[in-house]
């Protein structure tokens, strides 16, 4: 079969491979689509913290399932996505019902090869049910709970300002799963174009270009003086991640979605005079999993939204560096086997 490989940042190589061969409590999967997200870019780019080359890309994943050991419920032949942060199951974090930041976490396509191929092994128990999703809607599945779990994280409550940063696709999940928790939602970012697409694909009522010079002035506009509660980076960019606490409202809660291999530097009186409570989100949970699935299921959340360019396998290789172009204009890249 045919796998693609990040052999080093800037470049990717298509090698042939064996099938894989089910081994106990594992399942077989044939790969039908695959999402190219920001991790696969940034590790193309080489600025992908935790990673190692060569690396086969590719966790934002749909399929066939063709074999499985011990996944009762399952199926061969029924479409499935999985969970692809693979957990100790013994360390703190887990023992505390919290395997997304397990401290021996193996993220599938970033610790470990990933589905940039024909067909993957992975364990049963990440399994997920497509629930009668298309392969679209289930590759997408992955990004979406990354910006659930993140909305789970801030706690939300119904008539909230949320403001979040960064308009690509976990900022939109981010936006989405806010508005589904209720929030009055404020999108902030400096693409135009981006901000639009919030508006007129995603229904945010709120869009501001941080670009403007009055940028925080338009927030405060827009909640009444108050600033928002609750401020949510997914930018990974260090000065927007640096900046946020000043779009954040006096006992407010800051949470830090995108990743930045830099160390941060927040001005303490800044964060200290709102009581601010700063959190991290890193990955998701099968709940939140569940959540994402369920919310399609419900018509709360149309994947095709977040879906702007079509690209067959065997054509990625080609295609990839232009992906992080702006002027292409890709929101989700979706990949077809």
């Amino acid at each position: 079969m045919h796998e693609l490989i990040c052999s080093s940042p800037g470049h990717l190589t298509y090698a042939r491979t064996d099938l894989p061969v089910l081994t106990p409590g594992h399942a077989i999967i044939k790969i039908k689509r695959i999402g190219i997200c920001g991790t696969d870019l940034h590790a193309f780019e080489g600025t992908q913290p935790f990673f190692q080359y060569p690396r086969v890309l590719g966790h934002e994943l749909s399929g066939e399932l063709m074999a499985f050991d011990n996944a009762p419920g399952f199926r061969e032949g029924e479409a499935v996505t999985f969970i692809p942060y693979f957990s100790c199951g013994t360390c703190i974090a887990c023992r505390r019902g919290l395997p997304n930041c397990c401290e021996q976490i193996n993220v599938f396509g970033v610790h470990s090869d990933g589905g940039m191929k024909e067909y993957i092994s992975i364990p049963s128990a990440s399994l997920l049910h497509g629930e009668g999703l298309s392969y679209e809607a289930l590759a997408l599945v992955e990004p979406l709970a990354i910006g659930a779990h993140a909305v789970r994280r801030a706690a939300i409550q119904p008539g909230e300002y949320v403001l979040v940063t960064g308009a690509g696709p976990i900022g939109l999940a981010a936006m989405e799963f806010a508005r589904i928790a209720g929030a009055r939602v404020i999108a902030l970012d400096v693409n135009a174009e981006r901000l639009e697409y919030c508006t007129s694909q995603f229904q945010v009522p709120f869009a501001v270009n941080a670009r403007d010079a009055d940028a925080r002035e338009q927030v405060k506009a827009i909640t009444g003086d108050d600033m928002p509660t609750v401020v949510m980076d997914a930018t990974g960019n260090l000065q927007a991640m640096n900046n946020g606490i000043y779009y954040l409202a006096h006992g407010g809660r800051y949470v830090l979605v995108g990743l930045q291999k830099e160390a941060l530097s927040f001005s303490n009186p800044e964060l200290h005079k709102r009581e601010t409570t700063l959190l991290c989100s890193r990955n998701a949970t099968r709940a939140d999993f569940e959540h994402v699935i369920s919310s399609i299921q419900q018509g709360l959340i149309n994947p095709a939204a977040y879906i702007t360019h079509h690209i067959d396998f065997m054509a990625v290789k080609e295609t990839f560096p232009s992906l992080a172009d702006p002027a292409t204009k890709v929101v989700k890249a979706m990949v077809t086997l």
